[in-house]
Formats: structure tokens, sequence, C-alpha cells
């Protein structure tokens, strides 16, 4: 009997021993917050000003920020000089160990079974640099095996799902998520758990997959995503307002602009319409700079996704129709960041709801008016744009080689997409080819005489690039059927265009086609006057495009047409080429 109650208190002593040396250990508990997403939130903040800063689950959904392990002398040292600084909240306070559940922050630490040796008599950590804490490698659970069945059981089917795709980012789970915790799970759960210095049970304890999900989401660490509520537009959603912040609203848009390093743009979308309100509002999408050329598009009867992609950039957009409400959102993210935009876009667009009312037409029309700017979005300008001609009724177009040099993209009125049959580097002269059905209202007629020297001619043209919407017409002389090398392709003209006029047609006074005005000579070491410049000769081109199989017309028709006739043939024969 008295070997039993020796053992029994030996025991007992054992234990209060440590239990009591577990106490000695104090931290300053500086806030706690309801969810771990606010925690982490304001942990970054503290961590970026403060040393030792360690964040615990408290129990009860609740999580807490802390600072140590330190002596119990040590924590209010420290208490009170972070207090008097403002550093911490007044209402901080000395904790002990007991009080917390499991760690989160940082991530893979564990903190909870220090022990601080007062053999080492190290002094007390100053405000300045709080001293190194001594951590055992074995993580000690939150919950027992037990436990840890029972908190699992109350996880939904979603969250089953969540973990399964948190496991799956970590590297451990490789099969299909589907909210079955099989042989698979298992054993990726297990595979976490020694990875991570836990004991390999197989099932996650409530501290582990808060560990787990802190993990997932650290690379959203600085993005500061919040739920923001636009009343204007009727959208609730998580945007990163630690990158960007609003600018404007102009209906049907809300822009939030990038105001860190980090180059991003997210755009709000609202306005009352139907179908066709929808389809428009695609085409208009692609016009703006904020959706680059390249990039997968997709249009259904209700909905659409425009994907966007540069070297510089990543665009993603979604909109849907719903109840006579068209809305949705574009996130622009840098290029090469690409887990971080994903993450990203996954979280906004599982975010994304619908709040009654969409945005009013007028909201932002006493916005300063800009040709270049859409509802203060910039819209897309082609790199070059030059003119050309339409010279059959299947829309083929011979323009100058110098638009369609390292283009993305070739358009014919800004709108209709051309590819290129052929080019005459020597000459300067392209051919393109509508892709879709194109019916030109007229075609060019070449003059099947020779041109008169010193003749009457005129040069159609979009002399600047499109601005005006329509071709203007330039009149000058023919100086020269021939080059000032004595070249028999070229036609020398008395004129003045603009860059812009460059691949227009050259018409003699009848309206017949004399030859294609070609851009001003470069790179000759000479500065010829002003108004001296070439056009590619008609026939030349007739040969070109007689060898492309492309059959041409001629007129041998003689005399003059009137002016306002000839700028009326020259609007529809004109084509204003771009290059994106």
């Amino acid at each position: 009997m008295s070997r039993f109650f020796f053992s029994f208190v030996c025991g007992f002593f054992f234990l209060c021993r440590a239990a009591f040396a577990q106490e000695d250990i104090a931290w300053v508990q500086i806030e706690a917050q309801p969810s771990l997403s606010d925690a982490n939130a304001q942990i970054i903040k503290y961590a970026g000003q403060l040393e030792d800063v360690n964040g615990f689950a408290l129990g009860g959904g609740w999580y807490g920020i802390a600072l140590g392990p330190y002596t119990r002398e040590d924590a209010e040292t420290v208490l009170q000089a972070y207090r008097r600084d403002g550093l911490i909240p007044r209402d901080a306070y000395v904790t002990f160990t007991s009080t917390f559940r499991s760690q989160f922050w940082p991530i893979g630490a564990n903190l909870l079974n220090v022990r601080l040796d007062p053999a080492e008599n190290e002094p007390a950590p100053s405000v300045e640099a709080a001293s190194e804490p001594q951590v055992l490698e074995l993580n000690v659970p939150d919950e027992t095996p037990r436990e840890a069945r029972a908190s699992e059981a109350r996880l939904t089917r979603d969250e089953k799902k969540e973990l399964q795709i948190w496991l799956q980012w970590a590297g451990f789970y490789n099969s299909s998520i589907d909210g079955a915790f099989g042989r698979g799970t298992r054993a990726s759960m297990s595979a976490w758990q020694a990875a991570n210095g836990h004991e390999t049970t197989g099932v996650m304890t409530t501290g582990q997959r808060a560990q787990l999900k802190a993990q997932y989401n650290a690379v959203l660490d600085g993005l500061d995503l919040r739920a923001y509520t636009s009343l204007e537009a009727g959208i609730e959603m998580l945007v990163p307002l630690g990158v960007v912040e609003k600018k404007s609203a102009e209906y049907p848009f809300v822009n939030f602009s990038p105001t860190a390093d980090v180059d991003a743009q997210v755009v709000l979308i609202s306005q009352e319409g139907d179908q066709s309100t929808l389809f428009g509002l695609y085409d208009i999408m692609q016009t703006l700079e904020l959706v680059p050329l390249e990039g997968p598009r997709e249009r259904r009867k209700d909905s659409f996704v425009l994907v966007g992609e540069d070297a510089a950039r990543i665009s993603h957009t979604e909109v849907s129709l719903k109840n006579g409400e068209i809305k949705g959102f574009t996130l622009v993210w840098p290029a090469g960041d690409e887990e971080r935009r994903r993450r990203l876009l996954s979280e906004m667009r599982a975010s994304f709801t619908r709040i009654d009312g969409v945005m009013d037409p007028a909201v932002g029309a006493e916005s300063l008016q800009d040709l270049d700017l859409l509802s203060g979005l910039e819209i897309r300008r082609p790199k070059l744009s030059r003119s050309g001609f339409f010279i059959n009724s299947q829309g083929t177009v011979v323009t100058t080689a110098e638009v369609v040099d390292s283009c993305q993209r070739i358009t014919l009125e800004g709108e209709y997409d051309a590819e290129l049959l052929g080019v005459n580097e020597q000459l300067g002269v392209a051919v393109l080819a509508p892709a879709k059905g194109l019916a030109p209202m007229s075609v060019a007629s070449f003059s099947a005489a020779t041109p008169r020297l010193k003749s009457e001619i005129a040069v159609a043209g979009y002399s600047f690039e499109g601005v005006l919407g329509a071709p203007t017409v330039t009149y000058g002389t023919l100086a020269d059927l021939r080059g000032l090398q004595g070249e028999e392709e070229l036609k020398r003209l008395a004129l003045a265009p603009l860059p812009g006029d460059a691949g227009g047609p050259v018409f003699d006074t009848g309206g017949s086609v004399v030859g294609m005005l070609l851009p001003a000579p470069t790179n000759t070491g000479r500065q010829l006057p002003p108004d001296v410049s070439f056009a590619a000769s008609g026939r030349t081109i007739q040969t070109i495009l007689n060898d492309e199989g492309i059959a041409t017309n001629s007129s041998a028709t003689a005399g003059s047409i009137a002016p306002e006739d000839l700028t009326t043939l020259a609007g529809e024969v004109t084509v204003l080429v771009s290059c994106w």
C-alpha cells in the first residue's frame, strides 16, 4: 500500500512539474479574430514591424495573434513597451500556452511545446530583438485521434473536397476531387503529416487542417483579398484591394486600377439588356486594350468568356445575362505569376454575387470625354494603319507591304480580319484576302491606256489613319512615267500625301487606277522635296496579281468624271488596312 502511495505521489509530482513548466511560458496576446482569413491578414501587418509574431487557434472558431514565447517577466516588459509605443492595442494582455490549441502561423511552426531553459540565464528580450525560442521537433497534436475523427466527421462534402484540393496543391494528392476519404486520400494525409512533423495517423486534426489551409492560402498573402460591395453595379465579390483601388465608375464599368508593383486591374461590368446587348458587349470588350488579341473566346446564348494573353499580361473576362441584367468582371494580371493568378481568379469567381440593381446609364456621364477611352477604359489602337483598295468582288485588297510587317492581326476597316496572300518586297506591294466573305460596294478598274505626262491625278487614302472614318482625296499631277533612276515600274507624282495615304489607289481623271501610292522613301541618304511621291505602276500591280491567279478589271474609258463622282468612287473602293 505504501509503495502504491509513493508511486502515486511521484507521478503526481512529475505531472505538476510539467504543467508548471508549461505555465512558465508566457505570451502577449494582441488580437483575436473570428476567422482564419482575418487573422492571417492582421498577422501579416504585425509581422512587418514586430518580431516573434505567432498565430494560434483558440477554439470556438476564434484565432489569436500573440507575441512570444517569453518568461512571465519578459512578457510584461514587452507588453508595457509595445503599448507605450502604440505598436499593439491597449487591451493586449499576457497569457499562457494552455490558452492555445494549435499553431497556424508561421506555417509549419509549433511553439506550443517549447521550454525556456532558465539554466542558460539568458537576458530578457528587448523590444528590438526577443530571444530565439527552442522548438522541439515533435509537434504535439491539438486533438487525440478519436477527437480528430469526430471533427472530421462533422465536415461537409464540400469541405472534404476543399481538403483534397489543398492536398493536391501541396503535391500529396493526385486523384479525383470527390469528397470521399478513401485509401488515396488517407495516404496523402499521412504523407503531409510526415512532411510537416506530425504523427502519421492518416486523420488530420482541426489544427492540421488549419495549417494546411494556411499553406494553401499563403500565395495570396499581401493581396488583401476582401469582400467588396458595389451598390452602383449590383455586384459583391472578393477584390484584391492590396494591389488595386477603385479609380472610376462610368457606365457600364467600375474600374479598379493598380496601386502597387503588381500591374493588376479589376473591372466590374453591369448593365440592363438582352441577348443582343450581351453580344454587343462581347464585341466591344475585344476592342479594349485590357483584352489582348490572342486567347480563347467563347460566346453562348446567355454568357461569354474572353481570355486574352500577351507577353506582359493575361486578361480573363466572364459575363452572363440573367433576368434582363448583364453582369460580370474582368481580372488583368501580369504574365509569369500563373499560380497566384489562378488562385485569385478562383476566389473571385467563387465569391461573385449578384445583388439588386444594375448600373445607371447616367453614371460617369460628366466625365471628361476622350476618343481613346470607352467609359474610362482605353481602346486598343492598331500599331499601324495605312490604305488599300478592293480589286474584285471577293474583297481582295492591294496595299503597301509596310502595313503587313510583323502583325499579330490584320484588319480591314478595323473590323474584318484579313489574311496575307503574298508580298512583293521589291516593289512594296502586298495582297490581302478577307478571312470571311466581304462584298465591296465597288472595285478598282485599272487603266488600260498609258497615262499622260503632267496629267491630273488623285490619290484616295486614310490620311489620318482612320481617325476621320472615311478616306480623303488628295489632288496632284503625274510628274514622270518613271522613277528617279528610270524605273519603269514606278510613277513619280507631284503631290504631298500623309503617311496614312500609302497603299491607296492613284486615279486618273476618269476614275481608272493608274497605280498605288508608295510610302515615302527612307534611308536613301537624300532629302527629297515634300511634294515628290512615288506610285507602283498599275500595270505592274496587274502582273503581280495575275501571277497569283487573281483576275483584275481594266478600263479603256477616256475623258473625265466630276470631282464629286470621283470622291464617291474613292470612298467605295478605298479600304483602311490596320496592323495589330
